[in-house]
C-alpha cells in the first residue's frame, strides 16, 4: 500500500519515491505526496522525473492502493523518480476545503443543516446542506461569520485516532464517522481553533491551511434549491 504523505504535512509539496507497479498508464509508488481524488477535492496534478527524463501527472486516484495517471509511458518498475506536486492548485485546494469546514459548522451550528455534500475547485467551491431555504440575510450572515473566523486567524491541525476511540468520544453530528467503511479502524480528525474546545472537529482525508487567515476573504456567491429540504451554496475566495 502506497504511503500518503499528504496525510502528515499539506505542505508538502516535493518527494522521492520508487515505483512499485505499472498498470498501462498507471503508476504506483511506494510513497506520494500526490493527493487523490475525493472527499470532494480533485486530485493533485504535477511531475514524475528521473534520469532527465520527465512524466507529467495528470490524474491521481485511489483504489486499491494510489495510481498515478502520465503522460506517456510510465518508468519501469524500480525507477526512483522525484514527484512535484503543482503548488498553486494544490494551494488553492487547500485554502477551499478549510473553507468548506468553516461553512459546514457553521451551517450546522447556527441552522441545523447538515452537510450532504460538497465540491471543491481550484477557483470555487459549493456546499449542499439539509435546510429549506436560506433568505439572502441569512447567506449575508453566513459570509460574514466565515470573514470573522478567517480574521480570528484560528489554528488548523490534524491527527489520527482509533475509530472507536473517536466513536465513543466526538460529535457523530459532524465526524459522519458512520459513513466510513466498517473496515477502517483509524481515521484522521481535522481540528479548527482551541484544542479544549475546537469551533470544528471532523473526520477528513483532505489537505488544508494550517491557519484561517490562509484561507483569505470568504463571498458567498448564491444559493440554490436542491430539491426539497435541500440548499446548495456558492462561495469563493480571493
Amino acid at each position: 500500500m502506497t504511503e500518503a504523505l499528504s496525510l502528515s504535512d499539506s505542505s508538502l509539496l516535493e518527494f522521492e519515491a520508487t515505483v512499485e507497479r505499472v498498470v498501462g498508464d498507471r503508476v504506483v509508488l511506494d510513497r506520494t505526496a500526490f493527493y487523490p481524488e475525493g472527499g470532494g477535492q480533485p486530485a493533485d496534478r504535477g511531475t514524475l522525473a528521473a534520469d532527465g527524463e520527465s512524466w507529467a501527472v495528470s490524474d491521481v486516484q485511489k483504489r486499491d492502493t494510489i495510481y498515478h495517471h502520465v503522460d506517456r509511458e510510465p518508468p519501469a518498475v524500480g525507477t526512483v523518480v522525484e514527484g512535484a506536486v503543482d503548488a498553486d492548485r494544490r494551494r488553492a485546494h487547500s485554502r477551499y476545503h478549510s473553507a468548506q469546514h468553516l461553512l459546514s459548522a457553521i451551517v450546522l451550528a447556527e441552522f441545523d443543516a447538515a452537510t450532504t455534500g460538497n465540491q471543491l475547485y481550484a477557483d470555487r467551491a459549493r456546499l449542499d446542506c439539509a435546510y429549506d431555504r436560506f433568505s439572502e440575510e441569512e447567506l449575508a450572515d453566513v459570509e460574514a461569520r466565515m470573514n470573522d473566523l478567517v480574521e480570528d486567524e484560528l489554528a488548523v491541525r490534524w491527527y489520527t485516532m482509533d475509530r472507536e476511540d473517536a466513536e465513543a468520544g466526538l460529535d457523530p453530528g459532524r465526524t459522519r464517522l458512520d459513513l466510513l467503511p466498517e473496515s477502517i479502524r483509524e481515521v484522521r480528525i481535522v481540528e479548527i481553533g482551541d484544542p479544549e474546545a475546537p469551533f470544528d472537529r471532523t473526520a477528513c482525508a483532505g489537505t488544508h491551511v494550517e491557519n484561517t487567515r490562509d484561507i483569505g476573504p470568504v463571498t458567498v456567491t448564491g444559493r440554490e434549491s436542491r430539491g426539497a429540504g435541500e440548499e446548495r451554496l456558492r462561495f469563493e475566495l480571493e
